[in-house]
């Protein structure tokens, strides 16, 4: 759709447009929409500057000696779509074509997982004609420790 890099009225005029094709009215009231966008871009910034807050007094720095000796391996990260369960029966009769129902909503964000481990949650972009990854909530350090309990 639009660049994240896009002027914020360029991408109001775009969403106007957008809006106004789906409802078949193109009379959208393009500053309230920048209005929203305004707010909610200082929510965001409000809630980062919390977070960066809140990890100040917990981050180490990369540089520290003790860190040194772990930066270099390898951590597996898999990106979670869905899962389900199926009978060995119904998983022998699996061919190309078949379609397995997962539990997830279309649209629901995917789980980032590093060593199994649930640290992000995102949704799917392609880059240069490859799939990735944009994450949208990084899970704090306290709220892994938890559920590992």
């Amino acid at each position: 759709m639009s660049d994240d890099n896009q002027d914020p009225q360029a991408l109001a005029d775009e969403w106007a447009a957008a809006l106004g094709e789906q409802t078949g009215n193109a009379s959208v009231d393009v500053d309230s929409i920048m209005a929203d966008m305004s707010a909610q871009e200082a929510e965001i910034a409000a809630a980062k500057a919390v977070e960066l807050e809140e990890l100040k007094d917990e981050a180490v720095p990369v540089a520290d000696p003790k860190l040194d000796v772990i930066m270099d391996i390898p951590v597996e990260i898999t990106m979670e779509v869905g899962q389900t369960e199926i009978p060995i029966r119904n998983l022998l009769k699996l061919s190309q074509g078949s379609v397995l129902e997962l539990d997830r909503v279309a649209g629901e964000p995917l789980d980032v997982k590093v060593n199994g481990t649930l640290i992000a949650h995102g949704e799917v972009v392609v880059v240069n004609d490859r799939y990735g990854i944009r994450l949208t909530d990084v899970i704090s350090p306290q709220e892994r420790i938890k559920r590992l309990k």
